[in-house]
């Protein structure tokens, strides 16, 4: 299983950003990528800095944003996920910070609404976006169960567990992780953290450039980070050995060793 993380700007032209989308795509098939990860919201970086709305942006699912992302999902015959703002009919002022997953033929498989906002360290997420509520469940592939969950997220273990007990061996993470003072080293801290008391790969796809902090990486169940990408726009690659996670969880049954019992949820 071949992970490829296109870490990228994205601007306010939306079809610009599909365009880039679709080169790295393209790229990450050269690479023999399996999947191709792109950031959180690259649709278009509608955040407060920008003066631009994310329902001023947003699409529905079967906009040309998602269309075209699929169509090079199906040209490439690769898994291809990338987040977006999708809009809300009854809601006109907000958006859902949506993840979409599509599979080697272009279809979407599923779509994540970002269930806990960035509402931290001067930003209010939830002014704009309106929190989605759908349930964590893990997507199956040929590959095996993968588990998705967004940006500021990562700060919640709770939400990683939950995949853990679904049986997931990898998890996506597509983030726009605003830089600042601690913000990188809290990046790459949970990120391995995830990993680590999870004992799985995670696969964290941020954006760079504008406000964002880029070091997007990928980690493996022991938190040895396999690739990772500095300040600029670049794709990463790495292979993930699924027998690695088995050889780990052998020595470090962590998630095994849960007394679930003495939980009270």
């Amino acid at each position: 299983m071949k992970v490829a993380i296109a870490q990228l700007t994205s601007t306010m032209d939306k079809a610009a950003n599909l365009q880039k989308a679709v080169a790295y795509i393209a790229k990450a098939k050269e690479n023999g990528a399996d999947f191709v990860i792109l950031p959180e919201m690259y649709l278009a970086p509608a955040t407060p800095t920008t003066g631009v709305k994310p329902a001023e942006v947003a699409e529905p699912l079967d906009g040309p944003f998602v269309s075209g992302l699929a169509q090079a999902a199906r040209e490439q015959g690769v898994y291809v996920v990338c987040g977006v703002y999708e809009t809300i009919p009854d809601d006109p002022k907000r958006a859902y910070n949506t993840t979409v997953f599509l599979n080697r033929s272009g279809e979407l498989i599923h779509a994540y609404r970002k269930t806990h906002l960035y509402d931290a360290f001067s930003f209010k997420e939830s002014d704009a976006i309106a929190a989605g509520d759908n349930p964590y469940q893990v997507v199956e592939t040929e590959f095996g169960q993968i588990g998705l969950m967004v940006c500021y997220e990562v700060r919640f273990p709770e939400i990683a567990r939950q995949f853990a007990l679904q049986g997931a061996d990898v998890l996506f993470v597509p983030a726009g992780w605003v830089a600042g003072a601690m913000k990188e080293d809290h990046w790459e801290t949970l990120v391995r953290a995830r990993a680590i008391e999870n004992t799985m790969f995670v696969c964290a796809a941020d954006q760079v450039g504008n406000i964002f902090a880029g070091r997007s990486l990928i980690v493996d169940p022991m938190g040895v980070v396999l690739a990772s990408a500095g300040e600029e726009e670049t794709l990463i690659v790495a292979e993930l050995d699924q027998e690695r996670i088995a050889r780990v969880r052998g020595k470090l049954p962590s998630v095994a060793n849960r007394r679930a019992e003495l939980y009270t949820n």
